[in-house]
C-alpha cells in the first residue's frame, strides 16, 4: 500500500531497473516526472526518509540547522504541474536518491538547460512610474469614491483589490485611480508591474515574486550586488526601502494571493491596488472591489466621449446597439471605437448594422472577438501586417527600433504605425516610447500571424529583430567597456535602424531598459533554432550582467547560451558558457557547480587546443586552490597563452595573462618575477582602460608588499583598488579588497586597523551573499581580537568562519580548526573536526 501522502503511480516495469534520463526531459513536467520514476528506482523511500538523508548530509557539511528541510519541501519537489523549482534542493533529492556523481551531473545539465517554465517567470519588466492616463475617463465614479475613502488619512496599510472578467477595464481604472490620487496627494514613491497571471501565451507565465523583488528593490535604489537572494530576505529589504515613505503599488494582473503577498509593502501610508480576474479574499483588502462591465448608460457615455460628432443615422438607438452588441466591455468599446474613428461618412446606424452582420456570418461570441476583427480587418495592409509581427516578439514590451527591425522598415514609418495601432486600442504605451499587448490582443494577433505569414517570413523577421538586439548590445558593450572590444565576438551591424549609445550613461540605460526582452530573445533563440545568437549574446553581455549583479538573468542567458552552442556543435561557444556559468554560480554561492562548470571548460578548451581560453577558465578556477605540483603546469599554459596574445596583439589578454603568471610566482615564493610580471600587466591595463584588471592587479601586488614586509606600499595598492571597486559599484571587490586590507594590518601587527577592515568587509558582504568572503572577514576578525586579547570573540568568530568553511568545502576550515584550538584547547572534538 502506498504510504500516507505519497503519490499512486502507474509505473513502467523497467522503471525499477533502468535509471531515468533527465537529458531527454523536454519540459518541467517532464523533469517531474522523471524525478518521480527515480524515486521508484531508488525502492521508493517515503518523503520523510528522503528528507532525513538530504538533512544528514547537509548537516555534516556544515549547514545550520535553520537552513535544514522539512518533509512537506522535500514532498512538493515530486508534485505535478510545478511551474518552479528550488534547483539546489532537486539537486539533494537527486543525490538522496541516487549519489553517482555522474548520474547527479546529468541532472545539473537538465535543470540548466530545461525550459521557459522555470524561466520565464523571471522575466518580468517593472516601471516606477504609472502607465499613461486614458484621457477623458469615463464611469467608475462609485469604484473611484470607495478607493479615496480608503486611503483618507494615509497612516494606515491599505490594500485594494480591484477582480473582475477580462477586457473589463480594471487596469485603466487602477492607472486612473492612481494618477487621480498623486495629483490630489503626491506619493513619493510610485511603482508599477504587470505580473501576467493569465496571459494565454505560455511564454508569458506569471511573474516570480522575487524577480520582482529584485526589479523593484534596484528601482528603489538598491543596487544590483546588494539584493539579497531569497524571496524573504528581498521582501524585507523591500520594505525597508519604503518604510517612512508614502508609495503607490500597482500590482497588475495578479494570478494568486501566493504571487502578491510578498510584494506588499506592509508600510503604513502605502496604497497597494492590486488587479485580478479572480477573488484574492485571503489578502483581507481595506476595499475590495468588484467590476463588472459598464452599464448602458456608462457604455453610452464612452461612445458619446470617444467619437464626438458621429451621426446617429435612421436608427437613433444605434448607439445601444453598438454598445450591447460590444457586451458592454470596455475593451471592445475602446477597439469599436477606434474603428469607428477611421471610417469617415459612416452612421452610427451603419457600424451597428455592420456589427450585427459580423456576429452573424462568423457567429462570434464575444464582443472583444467581434471587435478586435472588425478593427483588424480595417487597418490598412501595412498596419495589419506589423500588428501581427508584434505579436511575434518574445518579450513584454519593445520600442520602435524593434517594430522598424521586425517589419524592416524605416524608423519614422515604425513609430507612426505604432502610435496608429495605440489610438486604435490595439497596442498599449507601456511607459514614453514602449508599447505592449493586452493579453487578449496578443493572443488574436498571434493566430493572425500564424493563419497569414508563412514560416519563412516569420523567422525573416524574427531574424531581423535578433540581429537588432545583438547588434545593438554589442555596441552598447563597446561603449561601456571599449578595452574588452578585442576580446569580444566580432558582431556585424543590423541592417535595420539600431540608436545611437555614444556615451556610457545612454549605453547602460539601453542595456537596463531592454535587459528582459534580452533574456527573452536569449531563451527564445535557444530553443527555436537561431543558436548562433544565443551563444554570441551570452558573451557580448557578460560583463554587463555579471557587473549589474544580474546573477539570476545570467544563469539563464549563459546557460542557454551553453545549450546552444553544444547542441549546434560548437565546442568553443560551449566552453565560453560554461566559464561564465561558473563564475555566475560563484557568486550565488554554488561552489561545487562552479567549479565542475569551469573544469569542464578547461576540458574543452584543451581538447580543442585553445590555450586563450584554457588560461580563462583556468583562472576563474583560482590557481590558488591548485595542489603545489601543478603550479609548473598553470605557468607553462599561461606562457603559452601569452605568446598567443602578443602573436594576435591582444593586449587586453596578454595583460591578464601577465597578471596570472605574477600570482603564479607569488604563490612559488619569487618576489622577482611575480613583480615584473604584476607591474607589466597593470601598464597594460591603464594603456587599455580595462579597471577590473587594474583592480585584480593591485590586489596582487598588494598581497606582495605584504608578503615583502612593505605595509605602506601594500596599502597604496590595496586602496587604490578599493578606489576602482567603489567607483564601479562593485560590491564583491569591494569586500575582497577590505579584506585583503585588514589581512595586510594584521600582518603589520596593527589589530585594530585590522578589525575596522574585517569588520566593513563583513557588513558588505551580508549585502552581496559572498560566503567565501564572509567567511575571510570572520576569520581575520577573529585573528584581530585574538591579537586584542579577547579570546572569548575570537574563539566565536573562529566557529563561525569554521562553520562557513566546512559548509563549502574550502581547505581553509583545517588552518581555521587549527586557531579554534589555539585560543580554546577545551573546544569538543566535533568543533573541530
Amino acid at each position: 500500500m502506498p504510504r500516507s501522502g505519497e503519490p499512486v503511480t502507474t509505473t513502467p516495469v523497467d522503471a525499477f531497473t533502468t535509471l531515468p534520463d533527465p537529458a531527454q526531459a523536454s519540459s518541467l513536467a517532464d523533469l517531474v516526472k522523471r524525478l518521480r520514476l527515480l524515486k521508484v528506482w531508488a525502492g521508493n523511500p517515503s518523503y520523510g526518509t528522503i528528507k532525513d538523508r538530504i538533512n544528514a548530509a547537509w548537516t555534516a557539511a556544515g549547514r545550520p540547522a535553520g537552513e535544514l528541510v522539512c518533509k512537506s519541501t522535500v514532498a512538493y519537489c515530486f508534485r505535478p504541474g510545478r511551474r518552479r523549482w528550488d534547483t539546489d534542493l532537486v539537486i539533494a533529492v537527486i543525490q538522496a536518491l541516487h549519489p553517482d556523481t555522474g548520474y547527479v551531473a546529468l541532472w545539473r545539465q537538465a535543470l540548466r538547460v530545461i525550459g521557459g517554465e522555470i524561466e520565464a517567470v523571471s522575466r518580468v519588466r517593472v516601471q516606477d512610474s504609472l502607465p499613461q492616463d486614458l484621457d477623458g475617463f469615463t464611469g467608475r465614479t462609485g469604484e473611484l469614491d470607495r478607493l479615496r475613502c480608503a486611503v483618507q488619512g494615509g497612516k494606515a496599510v491599505v490594500v485594494s483589490a480591484i477582480e473582475g472578467m477580462a477586457g473589463v477595464g480594471k487596469t485603466r481604472l487602477a492607472v486612473h485611480a492612481g494618477h487621480l490620487l498623486h495629483r490630489e496627494q503626491p506619493f513619493e514613491r510610485v511603482l508599477f508591474v504587470d505580473l501576467r497571471g493569465f496571459d494565454p501565451d505560455p511564454a508569458q507565465p506569471p511573474a516570480d515574486p522575487a524577480a520582482v523583488l529584485d526589479g523593484f528593490l534596484r528601482l528603489l535604489g538598491v543596487p544590483g550586488q546588494q539584493i539579497p537572494h531569497g524571496l524573504e530576505a528581498r521582501a524585507a529589504a523591500y520594505r525597508g526601502r519604503l518604510a517612512g515613505t508614502r508609495a503607490l503599488v500597482v500590482l497588475d494582473n495578479a494570478a494568486t494571493t501566493e504571487q502578491v503577498r510578498p510584494l506588499l509593502p506592509a508600510t503604513p501610508g502605502c496604497l497597494t491596488l492590486v488587479t485580478s480576474r479572480r477573488r484574492l479574499a485571503d489578502l483581507h483588502p481595506a476595499t475590495h472591489l468588484s467590476v463588472d462591465a459598464f452599464n448602458p448608460d456608462e457604455a453610452l457615455a464612452f461612445l458619446a466621449r470617444t467619437v464626438p460628432g458621429v451621426p446617429a443615422g435612421s436608427d437613433p438607438r444605434a448607439a445601444d446597439r453598438i454598445a450591447r452588441r460590444c457586451g458592454y466591455l470596455p475593451l471592445a468599446l475602446g477597439l469599436v471605437a477606434g474603428h469607428i474613428r477611421n471610417t469617415p461618412g459612416w452612421t452610427l446606424t451603419d457600424h451597428a448594422d455592420r456589427l450585427d452582420e459580423r456576429h452573424h456570418d462568423r457567429r462570434l461570441d464575444t464582443g472583444i472577438e467581434l471587435a478586435l476583427t472588425l478593427s483588424y480587418q480595417h487597418l490598412p495592409a501595412d498596419q495589419r501586417r506589423l500588428l501581427r509581427l508584434l505579436a511575434l516578439h518574445p518579450g513584454q514590451d519593445l520600442d520602435a527600433y524593434a517594430a522598424a527591425a521586425l517589419a524592416d522598415t524605416d524608423l519614422d514609418t515604425a513609430r507612426a504605425r505604432l502610435h496608429h495601432l495605440r489610438d486604435d486600442h490595439l497596442l498599449e504605451q507601456a511607459a514614453p516610447g514602449r508599447y505592449t499587448f493586452h493579453d487578449l490582443t496578443r493572443a488574436y494577433a498571434t493566430i493572425r500571424a500564424t493563419d497569414e505569414e508563412p514560416p519563412p517570413a516569420r523567422r525573416a523577421a524574427l531574424t531581423r529583430l535578433f540581429d537588432h538586439y545583438l547588434a545593438t548590445s554589442a555596441a552598447a558593450m563597446n561603449t561601456l567597456h571599449p578595452a574588452e572590444a578585442l576580446i569580444r565576438p566580432r558582431i556585424l551591424p543590423a541592417g535595420t535602424p539600431t540608436p545611437e549609445l555614444p556615451d556610457p550613461d545612454s549605453a547602460r540605460e539601453w542595456l537596463d531598459t531592454e535587459r528582459p526582452a534580452l533574456v527573452a530573445v536569449a531563451v527564445h533563440t535557444a530553443t527555436r533554432g537561431w543558436p548562433a545568437h544565443t551563444t554570441l549574446l551570452s558573451r557580448v553581455l557578460q560583463r554587463y550582467l555579471a557587473a549589474g549583479g544580474h546573477n539570476a538573468d545570467a544563469v539563464m542567458v549563459h546557460g542557454h547560451g551553453h545549450h546552444a552552442a553544444r547542441q549546434s556543435g560548437d565546442p568553443i561557444g560551449q566552453a565560453h558558457g560554461l566559464i561564465d556559468i561558473g563564475f555566475t554560480y560563484g557568486r550565488l554561492g554554488r561552489y561545487g557547480w562552479a567549479a565542475e562548470s569551469l573544469q569542464e571548460a578547461v576540458n574543452l578548451f584543451r581538447h580543442a587546443d585553445h590555450l586563450a581560453g584554457q588560461g580563462r577558465a583556468s583562472d576563474n578556477l583560482g590557481d590558488g586552490d591548485e595542489p603545489p605540483g601543478r603550479h609548473q603546469m598553470a605557468i607553462d599554459r599561461s606562457a603559452q597563452a601569452l605568446t598567443v596574445f602578443r602573436q594576435v596583439d591582444d593586449r587586453v589578454g596578454e595583460a591578464y595573462a601577465l597578471e596570472g603568471l605574477g600570482l603564479i610566482h607569488l604563490e612559488l615564493g619569487r618576489p622577482g618575477s611575480a613583480a615584473g610580471h604584476l607591474q607589466r600587466a597593470l601598464a597594460l591595463f591603464l594603456q587599455v582602460g580595462d579597471h577590473a584588471g587594474e583592480t585584480w592587479t593591485h590586489e596582487g601586488l598588494g598581497l606582495l608588499h605584504t608578503r615583502l614586509g612593505h605595509p605602506v606600499e601594500a596599502a597604496e595598492h590595496y586602496h587604490q583598488a578599493l578606489a576602482i571597486c567603489r567607483a564601479a559599484g562593485d560590491r564583491y571587490g569591494e569586500a575582497r579588497v577590505l579584506n585583503s586590507l585588514g589581512e595586510a594590518a594584521h600582518t603589520a601587527g596593527r589589530p585594530c586597523d585590522a578589525l575596522n577592515h574585517h569588520t566593513a568587509a563583513h557588513a558588505v558582504v551580508a549585502d552581496t551573499g559572498d560566503r567565501p568572503q564572509q567567511a575571510r572577514a570572520l576569520t581575520g576578525i577573529g585573528h584581530a581580537h585574538r591579537a586584542l586579547g579577547n579570546r572569548v570573540l575570537a574563539r566565536e568568530h573562529y566557529r563561525y568562519a569554521l562553520a562557513l568553511y566546512t559548509g563549502l568545502g574550502r581547505p581553509e576550515a583545517y588552518q581555521t580548526r587549527a586557531h579554534l584550538a589555539d585560543v580554546d584547547p577545551t573546544a569538543t572534538s566535533s568543533e573541530r573536526q
